[in-house]
């Protein structure tokens, strides 16, 4: 199958690939300043954004199937790729298949949990989703606000008041709209676990990023990451949650050009002298007040669903 993208800028290819309920606008806040030196094609995963949903089972396995097929059908195979979150675990699987991809940077990828972190992961990412979906009909104004955002989106942000409104809300629209989240968030908790990668079997230059706040993909699962992709080289992320092209994404801007550059880099090179200007900081009577205001108008929604199901 062919899949949804909008292509950008000039110059050698560059694929960026979102997470489970997400779409190409994920790469919003930074794919201008991709496509100022790169030429950016940014998809839309089955069953996400305007690609239809797969015909049987959606996983890892057959998402990067397609995603093969689109390279393949584009002639686009040896393309440098970036992935955030799902998407993270897609380029590495695509890394391990070899000869699928280039350069590859993989930002807080899913799939590393183990134990209890397995359900932690499930339920309270089920639970988030659940939420946003009860919260649909007020989510624009949720989400637009400084406040709503910080209630909605500390799971995903160290600095959620900080994130860009519309990047919310469309981020907010697309966990609610798409059809393979539940399947594929089954799958990424309870699923096929992934497959590791022997020393030298990837050649080109593969980064995994990871957020030091992140609270999805916790932080000690890059570990295990490293573990089954010891050719990966490991870039912290310092304040910073789930997606780094949201909280930094300058630094993320740099980190993806400097590895599909295929030039020495040094970490420091990378997060300069950290004097990015820091977010402003929000009234905690606010976000306690709008944190139990949301709460209770999701208990609401919710309750007002079932008792029209009955």
């Amino acid at each position: 199958m062919d899949l949804h993208f909008v292509r950008r800028g000039t110059g050698r290819p560059l694929l960026l690939v979102h997470g489970i309920g997400g779409s190409w606008r994920s790469w919003n806040t930074i794919i201008d300043a991709l496509a100022a030196e790169r030429d950016v094609i940014a998809v839309d995963l089955p069953g996400h954004g305007e690609t239809p949903q797969l015909e049987g089972e959606n996983s890892i396995a057959t998402l990067a199937d397609a995603v093969t097929g689109f390279l393949t059908q584009h002639d686009l195979l040896g393309i440098d790729a970036v992935g955030s979150s799902m998407g993270a675990r897609l380029v590495l699987e695509l890394a391990r298949r070899g000869g699928v991809l280039g350069a590859v940077v993989s930002l807080d990828p899913g799939g590393f949990w183990q134990g209890w972190q397995i359900p932690f992961f499930y339920h309270s990412v089920d639970v988030s989703v659940k939420l946003v979906k009860a919260l649909q009909p007020v989510m624009p104004a949720l989400a637009g606000s400084a406040v709503g955002r910080t209630v909605l989106l500390p799971q995903f942000s160290a600095r959620p008041w900080a994130v860009d409104a519309q990047q919310a809300i469309d981020e907010m629209y697309t966990f609610a709209h798409s059809p393979a989240f539940d399947e594929l968030l089954d799958q990424l908790a309870h699923g096929e676990v992934q497959k590791p990668a022997p020393q030298g079997s990837i050649p080109g230059p593969l980064i995994i990023g990871w957020g030091r706040q992140d609270r999805v993909c916790l932080p000690s699962q890059s570990k295990l990451a490293l573990e089954k992709f010891p050719d990966a080289r490991l870039y912290w992320f310092e304040h910073c949650g789930h997606f780094p092209q949201w909280d930094q994404p300058a630094e993320a801007t740099r980190l993806i050009l400097a590895v599909t550059s295929r030039q020495p880099f040094t970490d420091e090179s990378i997060a300069l002298s950290k004097s990015e200007e820091a977010a402003p900081a929000l009234p905690k009577a606010a976000v306690v007040g709008a944190a139990l205001a949301l709460l209770a108008g999701g208990i609401w929604l919710l309750s007002s669903r079932r008792k029209r199901g009955r």
